[in-house]
């Protein structure tokens, strides 16, 4: 990847609404270099999807989120490829990762409660042949999201109890 492309990246990670033309004059390019370069990216799967970084504790959204961690007996010729494919093509999981250490992978799905993640893990990801093990952990609270804090301006502050 060359400079450019790692430029317009990073500003795009700052915030992906800046138009190709503010970009441009950022990075002392032209607009149509800019927008050659992300129309590349994309074609690249560098960049998969544009969205915005939403906390939804300032709503009173009563959705559940959790992590769940899965252990696989990799399949002969896939490994955890195809076990990883079927279980990212459920609408609930949002994010998938394959991960170093005691699980091999980490899911995190959003649900409508704690039973319906608890229905999910025992009724889907639990199925699989290939399934060893899980451990769900449910997300209480995000005090940073994508990099951006979430600030939450009902909170109680502490006082400090230092002399």
């Amino acid at each position: 990847m060359e400079k450019l492309e790692k430029d317009i990246l990073g500003i795009l990670n700052e915030d992906c609404r800046y138009p190709a033309k503010k970009i441009a004059v950022m990075l002392g390019e032209t607009e149509e270099t800019i927008e050659k370069a992300i129309r590349a990216m994309e074609a690249r799967g560098i960049i998969v999807k544009y969205t915005a970084i939403v906390n939804l504790e300032t709503e009173d959204d009563e959705m559940v989120e959790a992590l769940i961690e899965v252990k696989v007996t990799p399949q002969k010729g896939f490994g955890f490829d195809r076990v990883a494919e079927e279980i990212a093509g459920y609408p609930e999981v949002k994010n998938l990762y394959l991960m170093s250490g005691a699980y091999d992978l980490a899911v995190i799905i959003e649900g409508k409660s704690l039973k319906s993640i608890s229905r999910f893990v025992s009724e889907r990801i639990s199925t699989f042949d290939c399934v060893l093990s899980t451990a769900t952990h449910f997300i209480l609270k995000k005090y940073k999201i994508e990099g951006a804090a979430t600030k939450n301006s009902d909170e109680v502050r502490r006082l400090s109890v230092q002399p």
